[in-house]
Protein backbone atom coordinates (compact mmCIF):
# COMPACT_ATOMS: atom_id res chain seq x y z
CA UNK A 1 0.00 0.00 0.00
CA UNK A 2 1.37 3.37 -0.99
CA UNK A 3 0.93 6.66 0.73
CA UNK A 4 -1.88 8.76 -1.08
CA UNK A 5 -0.89 12.23 -2.29
CA UNK A 6 -3.36 14.87 -1.34
CA UNK A 7 -5.48 15.82 -3.91
CA UNK A 8 -9.34 16.69 -2.40
CA UNK A 9 -9.26 18.04 1.20
CA UNK A 10 -12.35 17.75 3.16
CA UNK A 11 -12.46 20.03 6.61
CA UNK A 12 -13.13 18.41 9.74
CA UNK A 13 -15.62 21.13 10.86
CA UNK A 14 -17.79 20.77 7.31
CA UNK A 15 -20.91 19.59 7.88
CA UNK A 16 -22.38 17.84 4.64
CA UNK A 17 -26.08 18.78 3.81
CA UNK A 18 -28.32 16.27 1.90
CA UNK A 19 -30.29 18.12 -0.79
CA UNK A 20 -32.79 17.51 -2.88
CA UNK A 21 -31.70 16.09 -6.11
CA UNK A 22 -31.30 18.44 -9.04
CA UNK A 23 -31.27 17.89 -13.47
CA UNK A 24 -27.75 17.92 -12.77
CA UNK A 25 -27.07 15.29 -10.32
CA UNK A 26 -28.23 13.02 -12.92
CA UNK A 27 -26.45 11.14 -15.55
CA UNK A 28 -26.49 12.02 -19.09
CA UNK A 29 -29.18 9.78 -20.29
CA UNK A 30 -30.77 6.46 -20.20
CA UNK A 31 -28.99 3.01 -21.59
CA UNK A 32 -29.76 1.83 -25.15
CA UNK A 33 -32.26 -1.23 -24.45
CA UNK A 34 -29.97 -2.84 -27.19
CA UNK A 35 -26.65 -2.45 -25.84
CA UNK A 36 -24.74 -5.10 -23.61
CA UNK A 37 -22.72 -3.40 -20.73
CA UNK A 38 -21.06 -6.77 -19.76
CA UNK A 39 -19.34 -6.85 -22.81
CA UNK A 40 -15.43 -5.86 -23.12
CA UNK A 41 -12.63 -6.04 -25.36
CA UNK A 42 -11.10 -9.44 -25.48
CA UNK A 43 -7.96 -10.05 -23.14
CA UNK A 44 -4.63 -9.33 -24.13
CA UNK A 45 -2.72 -12.96 -24.51
CA UNK A 46 -0.12 -13.39 -23.29
CA UNK A 47 0.31 -10.30 -21.69
CA UNK A 48 3.72 -8.60 -21.67
CA UNK A 49 6.11 -8.91 -19.31
CA UNK A 50 6.19 -6.34 -16.94
CA UNK A 51 8.44 -3.06 -17.86
CA UNK A 52 8.33 -3.91 -21.56
CA UNK A 53 4.97 -3.00 -22.73
CA UNK A 54 4.93 -2.78 -26.73
CA UNK A 55 6.20 0.22 -28.23
CA UNK A 56 3.87 3.25 -28.82
CA UNK A 57 1.17 1.57 -26.39
CA UNK A 58 -0.29 3.18 -23.80
CA UNK A 59 0.94 1.27 -21.45
CA UNK A 60 4.28 1.46 -22.37
CA UNK A 61 3.57 5.37 -22.21
CA UNK A 62 2.57 4.79 -18.39
CA UNK A 63 6.02 2.94 -18.09
CA UNK A 64 8.31 5.52 -19.59
CA UNK A 65 6.41 8.08 -16.65
CA UNK A 66 7.25 5.88 -13.97
CA UNK A 67 3.82 5.82 -12.38
CA UNK A 68 0.51 5.26 -13.23
CA UNK A 69 -2.30 8.21 -11.49
CA UNK A 70 -5.21 5.72 -10.53
CA UNK A 71 -8.92 7.99 -9.38
CA UNK A 72 -9.83 6.48 -6.49
CA UNK A 73 -12.50 7.32 -3.68
CA UNK A 74 -11.43 7.67 0.48
CA UNK A 75 -15.26 7.03 1.66
CA UNK A 76 -16.22 3.56 0.98
CA UNK A 77 -15.39 1.10 3.76
CA UNK A 78 -14.08 -2.07 2.15
CA UNK A 79 -13.13 -0.71 -1.39
CA UNK A 80 -11.65 2.16 -0.79
CA UNK A 81 -11.19 4.05 2.73
CA UNK A 82 -8.35 5.72 5.14
CA UNK A 83 -6.66 3.45 7.47
CA UNK A 84 -8.13 4.34 11.07
CA UNK A 85 -4.27 4.30 12.33
CA UNK A 86 -2.31 5.79 9.21
CA UNK A 87 -4.25 8.83 7.67
CA UNK A 88 -2.17 9.04 4.56
CA UNK A 89 -3.00 5.40 3.57
CA UNK A 90 -5.63 4.44 1.70
CA UNK A 91 -7.23 0.22 1.75
CA UNK A 92 -9.65 -1.84 0.32
CA UNK A 93 -10.58 -4.26 -2.49
CA UNK A 94 -10.72 -1.26 -5.48
CA UNK A 95 -6.77 -0.17 -3.95
CA UNK A 96 -6.01 -3.26 -4.17
CA UNK A 97 -6.77 -3.96 -7.82
CA UNK A 98 -5.27 -0.74 -8.76
CA UNK A 99 -2.03 -2.28 -7.06
CA UNK A 100 -2.33 -5.41 -9.12
CA UNK A 101 -2.14 -3.11 -12.20
CA UNK A 102 0.48 -1.31 -11.50
CA UNK A 103 2.61 -4.76 -10.54
CA UNK A 104 1.55 -6.00 -14.10
CA UNK A 105 2.90 -2.55 -15.57
CA UNK A 106 6.02 -2.36 -13.70
CA UNK A 107 6.74 -5.49 -11.68
CA UNK A 108 7.34 -4.30 -8.28
CA UNK A 109 5.17 -1.77 -6.10
CA UNK A 110 5.69 1.86 -5.55
CA UNK A 111 4.22 3.23 -8.92
CA UNK A 112 1.23 3.83 -7.92
CA UNK A 113 -0.21 8.09 -7.40
CA UNK A 114 -3.42 8.05 -6.13
CA UNK A 115 -5.60 10.59 -6.82
CA UNK A 116 -8.55 10.81 -4.45
CA UNK A 117 -11.94 11.97 -6.25
CA UNK A 118 -15.97 12.29 -6.25
CA UNK A 119 -17.99 9.73 -8.05
CA UNK A 120 -18.78 12.73 -10.24
CA UNK A 121 -15.33 13.31 -11.53
CA UNK A 122 -14.44 10.25 -12.48
CA UNK A 123 -15.05 10.45 -16.07
CA UNK A 124 -14.22 14.03 -16.36
CA UNK A 125 -10.51 13.18 -14.98
CA UNK A 126 -10.16 10.55 -17.67
CA UNK A 127 -11.29 12.79 -20.46
CA UNK A 128 -9.12 15.78 -19.66
CA UNK A 129 -6.12 13.18 -18.55
CA UNK A 130 -5.83 14.25 -15.42
CA UNK A 131 -5.85 10.10 -14.29
CA UNK A 132 -4.92 7.36 -16.10
CA UNK A 133 -7.37 4.73 -14.74
CA UNK A 134 -10.51 4.95 -12.18
CA UNK A 135 -11.07 2.11 -9.66
CA UNK A 136 -13.66 3.50 -7.60
CA UNK A 137 -16.95 1.17 -7.73
CA UNK A 138 -18.15 2.40 -11.07
CA UNK A 139 -21.01 0.31 -12.43
CA UNK A 140 -20.50 -0.37 -16.43
CA UNK A 141 -23.54 1.62 -18.67
CA UNK A 142 -23.69 1.68 -21.83
CA UNK A 143 -24.46 5.67 -21.60
CA UNK A 144 -20.91 5.98 -19.85
CA UNK A 145 -19.62 3.36 -22.36
CA UNK A 146 -19.79 6.33 -24.70
CA UNK A 147 -17.95 8.84 -22.81
CA UNK A 148 -14.90 6.24 -21.37
CA UNK A 149 -13.78 2.39 -21.58
CA UNK A 150 -14.19 0.02 -19.32
CA UNK A 151 -12.22 -3.38 -18.66
CA UNK A 152 -14.61 -6.09 -17.98
CA UNK A 153 -16.46 -6.95 -14.92
CA UNK A 154 -14.55 -7.26 -11.96
CA UNK A 155 -17.16 -7.40 -9.20
CA UNK A 156 -21.46 -7.81 -9.39
CA UNK A 157 -23.60 -6.02 -6.97
CA UNK A 158 -27.02 -4.59 -7.36
CA UNK A 159 -28.81 -1.46 -5.50
CA UNK A 160 -30.30 -2.17 -1.75
CA UNK A 161 -31.56 -0.19 0.60
CA UNK A 162 -30.34 1.03 4.08
CA UNK A 163 -32.89 2.40 6.77
CA UNK A 164 -32.59 3.09 10.87
CA UNK A 165 -32.83 0.22 12.77
CA UNK A 166 -36.44 0.79 13.96
CA UNK A 167 -38.14 1.80 10.59
CA UNK A 168 -40.89 -0.16 9.07
CA UNK A 169 -39.54 -0.03 5.53
CA UNK A 170 -38.70 -3.14 4.16
CA UNK A 171 -37.57 -2.55 0.73
CA UNK A 172 -37.56 0.18 -2.00
CA UNK A 173 -41.35 -0.29 -3.03
CA UNK A 174 -41.97 1.12 0.53
CA UNK A 175 -40.21 4.31 -0.55
CA UNK A 176 -42.06 6.13 -3.08
CA UNK A 177 -42.25 9.59 -2.25
CA UNK A 178 -39.76 9.32 0.54
CA UNK A 179 -36.14 11.29 1.05
CA UNK A 180 -33.54 8.91 -0.13
CA UNK A 181 -30.02 10.01 -0.50
CA UNK A 182 -27.15 9.02 -2.99
CA UNK A 183 -24.51 10.70 -4.81
CA UNK A 184 -24.61 12.66 -7.50
CA UNK A 185 -23.65 11.59 -10.90
CA UNK A 186 -24.57 7.78 -10.41
CA UNK A 187 -26.59 5.47 -11.69
CA UNK A 188 -28.21 4.98 -7.93
CA UNK A 189 -29.77 8.88 -8.55
CA UNK A 190 -31.93 7.82 -11.67
CA UNK A 191 -32.69 4.64 -10.23
CA UNK A 192 -34.06 6.13 -6.88
CA UNK A 193 -36.24 8.57 -9.53
CA UNK A 194 -37.66 6.38 -11.55
CA UNK A 195 -39.00 4.20 -8.44
CA UNK A 196 -40.53 7.10 -7.10
CA UNK A 197 -38.73 8.22 -4.29
CA UNK A 198 -37.40 11.64 -3.74
CA UNK A 199 -33.86 11.28 -4.51
CA UNK A 200 -31.34 13.62 -1.99
CA UNK A 201 -27.72 14.10 -3.34
CA UNK A 202 -24.08 14.56 -1.81
CA UNK A 203 -20.77 14.23 -2.56
CA UNK A 204 -19.51 10.80 -0.76
CA UNK A 205 -21.13 7.94 0.63
CA UNK A 206 -19.95 8.50 3.80
CA UNK A 207 -22.33 12.19 3.45
CA UNK A 208 -25.65 10.05 3.32
CA UNK A 209 -24.76 8.37 6.50
CA UNK A 210 -24.42 11.62 8.43
CA UNK A 211 -27.79 13.03 6.71
CA UNK A 212 -29.68 9.56 7.93
CA UNK A 213 -28.40 10.30 11.61
CA UNK A 214 -29.69 14.01 11.54
CA UNK A 215 -32.80 11.99 9.83
CA UNK A 216 -32.68 14.68 7.23
CA UNK A 217 -33.63 11.67 4.48
CA UNK A 218 -35.57 8.37 5.41
CA UNK A 219 -33.25 6.12 3.63
CA UNK A 220 -29.86 5.63 2.03
CA UNK A 221 -29.71 3.48 -1.48
CA UNK A 222 -27.34 2.59 -3.42
CA UNK A 223 -25.33 -1.18 -4.54
CA UNK A 224 -25.56 -3.46 -1.53
CA UNK A 225 -21.51 -3.88 -0.79
CA UNK A 226 -21.62 -0.08 -0.16
CA UNK A 227 -24.36 -0.39 2.24
CA UNK A 228 -22.79 -2.93 3.85
CA UNK A 229 -19.76 -0.31 4.66
CA UNK A 230 -22.09 2.47 6.09
CA UNK A 231 -23.63 -0.37 7.83
CA UNK A 232 -20.63 -1.02 9.45
CA UNK A 233 -19.64 1.97 10.83
CA UNK A 234 -23.41 2.63 12.89
CA UNK A 235 -24.75 -0.71 13.92
CA UNK A 236 -28.21 1.57 14.25
CA UNK A 237 -28.64 0.86 10.66
CA UNK A 238 -29.92 -2.19 8.59
CA UNK A 239 -30.02 -2.97 4.85
CA UNK A 240 -33.60 -4.31 3.51
CA UNK A 241 -34.86 -5.72 0.71
CA UNK A 242 -33.32 -8.16 -2.27
CA UNK A 243 -31.66 -6.58 -5.43
CA UNK A 244 -33.65 -4.16 -7.43
CA UNK A 245 -30.42 -3.37 -10.12
CA UNK A 246 -27.48 -5.39 -11.77
CA UNK A 247 -24.59 -3.58 -11.89
CA UNK A 248 -21.69 -5.12 -13.19
CA UNK A 249 -18.31 -2.70 -12.39
CA UNK A 250 -15.12 -1.69 -14.15
CA UNK A 251 -12.31 -0.43 -13.82
CA UNK A 252 -12.27 2.78 -16.65
CA UNK A 253 -9.76 4.46 -18.37
CA UNK A 254 -9.73 7.38 -21.24
CA UNK A 255 -12.26 5.95 -24.69
CA UNK A 256 -9.36 6.34 -26.88
CA UNK A 257 -7.66 3.90 -25.06
CA UNK A 258 -8.20 0.37 -26.20
CA UNK A 259 -5.08 -1.46 -25.95
CA UNK A 260 -5.04 -0.98 -22.18
CA UNK A 261 -8.55 -1.86 -21.77
CA UNK A 262 -7.16 -5.27 -23.50
CA UNK A 263 -3.75 -5.02 -21.05
CA UNK A 264 -6.62 -4.55 -18.04
CA UNK A 265 -8.69 -7.59 -18.97
CA UNK A 266 -5.79 -9.66 -19.22
CA UNK A 267 -4.67 -8.68 -15.86
CA UNK A 268 -7.88 -9.23 -14.45
CA UNK A 269 -8.46 -12.93 -16.34
CA UNK A 270 -4.68 -13.78 -14.88
CA UNK A 271 -6.28 -13.00 -11.46
CA UNK A 272 -9.58 -15.07 -12.22
CA UNK A 273 -7.13 -17.77 -12.76
CA UNK A 274 -4.47 -17.84 -10.62
CA UNK A 275 -6.42 -16.97 -7.30
CA UNK A 276 -5.46 -13.32 -6.34
CA UNK A 277 -9.25 -12.37 -7.23
CA UNK A 278 -10.18 -14.63 -4.74
CA UNK A 279 -7.82 -13.84 -1.75
CA UNK A 280 -8.42 -10.34 -2.58
CA UNK A 281 -12.16 -10.78 -2.24
CA UNK A 282 -12.09 -12.67 1.08
CA UNK A 283 -9.79 -10.30 2.46
CA UNK A 284 -12.20 -7.40 1.34
CA UNK A 285 -15.62 -8.29 0.43
CA UNK A 286 -16.80 -11.35 2.58
CA UNK A 287 -17.97 -8.91 5.00
CA UNK A 288 -19.87 -6.68 2.52
CA UNK A 289 -21.82 -9.16 0.55
CA UNK A 290 -22.52 -11.99 3.99
CA UNK A 291 -20.84 -14.64 2.56
CA UNK A 292 -18.19 -15.84 -0.17
CA UNK A 293 -18.25 -13.68 -3.30
CA UNK A 294 -19.46 -14.52 -6.50
CA UNK A 295 -16.66 -14.82 -9.17
CA UNK A 296 -17.83 -11.38 -11.83
CA UNK A 297 -18.86 -12.66 -15.65
CA UNK A 298 -17.10 -10.94 -18.94
CA UNK A 299 -18.20 -11.22 -22.32
CA UNK A 300 -15.16 -10.28 -24.53
CA UNK A 301 -15.78 -9.79 -27.76
CA UNK A 302 -13.13 -7.89 -30.77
Amino acid sequence: MQPVPTSVSVSPSKIPVARPAVDADYPASADDASCRARESLRPLDPLPAPGRMPAGSSMAEIVARGRIVVGVDQNTQYFAARNHHEKDRIEGFDIDMAEAVGLALFGEPGHVAYRVITQAQRIPLLQNGEVDLVVDTMTITCDRKRQVSFSGNYYDDGQRVLVPWDSPVAGIGDLRGKRVCTVRGTTSIATLRDKGTLPYAVDNWTDCLVALQRAEVDAVSTTGALLAGLRAQDGDTKIVGPRFTDEPHGMAVRLDRADFVRFLNGTLTRMLADGTWERLARTWLSPAFDGEPQKPETAYVG
